[in-house]
Order: C-alpha cells, then structure tokens, then sequence
C-alpha cells in the first residue's frame, strides 16, 4: 500500500482490507479516514454547494464567511466551465485527487488534458475538478539558498495545521 491518498493506492481489496482495519482499530490515525476525505478536491467541491454547509453550522453569518474563502470548485461534467477553461486556461487550474500541488495541471498543458478528456470521456473525468486560479500578491522575503541568502519577492503559502479527536 502507497501512502493512502490517492485510488492507486488501493489496486485490490486487500488494501482495502488493510484500511478498513486500520479504521476500526484503536490506533492513532494520521490522518483518519474522515479527516483524509475532508481534503479531497471532491468533498471540498460538495461542501462549496448550496445549501451543504447548512447542515454543519447554524449561524448565517458563519456560514457566509466560510463561503466567502471558497474558490470556485467545478466538476468535468460542467461543459460550459470546461469551455471556458479551454478557451482561458489562465483563469484555471486542473486538479487530480491527489495530495499536493505537484500534480496540478496549468495553462496550455490544462488545455491540452481537458481537450484529451473530453475526447475519451469515461471515468477519468471524475478523477480531477477544476479549480479558480488563485492569484495571490508577491511580497518581499529573504531566501536563503546553499547558504546564501537574497531578498527577492516570493509568494507564500500559508498553512495552518491542527488536529482533532472523535
């Protein structure tokens, strides 16, 4: 078994056997199964639907300030945004469910795969989503590189990590 996140990972059901029991025991997952899913492109495009995020909070202001750091997630079977994407890639990028950015599909290459997609249709339109670019602002930061260090602009990502019991 791979690292769990991506279908590969689970070529027969004996890895999914493996998972199951991994969930079911009382070990320490990290992350969980529910935790896992959470972060998957797919989960987050569901919970960016109308009327999804009312079942988890109550308070309308909440809700609306969740919305509010959603980008626009889309699925394949959208033709009119896969048009759109394939007319300006620029605006996109095309996402596979897997963990991390180094799979991430832009510009001309975004093009080309959801012409290829389209074409082939099947499954493997479900196996990515499309996600608005996100152009955030360069600041200046110092880099430090085989020792070496220069102040250039840098975007940066910013993560924030937590962990949670149920």
């Amino acid at each position: 078994m791979g690292a769990g996140y991506s279908p590969n990972d689970y070529p027969s059901e004996a890895e999914w056997r493996a998972r199951s029991s991994i969930e079911l025991s009382s070990a320490i997952k990290c992350p969980s199964i529910s935790y896992h899913l959470v972060g998957t492109k797919k989960i987050q495009q569901e919970l960016a639907k109308e009327n999804v995020l009312e079942r988890f909070l109550d308070n309308k202001g909440d809700i609306e300030r969740v919305r509010q750091c959603f980008a626009g997630l889309w699925s394949l079977e959208d033709d009119s945004i896969v048009m759109s994407a394939i007319k300006s890639p620029e605006l996109f990028v095309l996402k596979p469910q897997r963990e991390g950015g180094g799979n991430n599909i832009y510009g001309y290459h975004l093009r080309e795969t959801l012409v290829r997609l389209r074409n082939n249709g099947g499954n493997e339109l479900a196996a990515y989503i499309l996600m608005q670019r996100i152009f955030p602002p360069a600041s200046p930061c110092y880099l430090v590189r085989e020792g070496r260090w220069a102040k250039e602009n840098a975007v940066s990502e910013f993560g924030i990590f937590g962990a949670y019991l149920r």
